[in-house]
């Protein structure tokens, strides 16, 4: 009996874990897929404003009018960000989750946020008083 709850102990933990590294992994997957856009970005910038550009869609290249390029480029830039951002919340949660589970005290803090724009521009404004 008491084999089987630690038993049962280290496979939750194990799921647990599991889940904290797999979101990590998604987290760096998507974070080199920014850098590619953003690479991606910097070269059109270098282009003639006329000019098409060749995209690649899977395994065929279209060709594409350089400013809808760069709008598609952008829009994936911001699915991305929006997903890294709720990816690293969720990985707050579960490493949160793997601690409770095994006995360590909660991480201080860990669930801080930065400040926006119009936060730091206020705190600038009110500095140079």
């Amino acid at each position: 009996m008491e084999s089987t709850r630690v038993l049962e102990f280290l496979t939750e933990v194990e799921e647990a874990a599991e889940d904290v590294l797999t979101n990590k992994q998604q987290i760096v997957d998507l974070d080199l897929k920014r850098n590619m856009n953003r690479e991606a970005l910097s070269a059109l910038r270098s282009t003639a404003d006329s000019e098409k550009v060749k995209v690649c869609f899977g395994n065929m290249f279209i060709k594409l009018p350089k400013s809808k390029t760069q709008d598609m480029i952008r829009k994936d830039q911001d699915q991305l960000d929006k997903e890294i951002n709720d990816l690293r919340k969720e990985l707050k949660a579960k490493v949160n989750h793997l601690n409770v589970i095994q006995g360590k005290p909660e991480l201080t803090g860990y669930n801080l946020s930065p400040l926006s724009a119009d936060e730091v521009k206020a705190i600038n404004h009110l500095m140079k008083r």
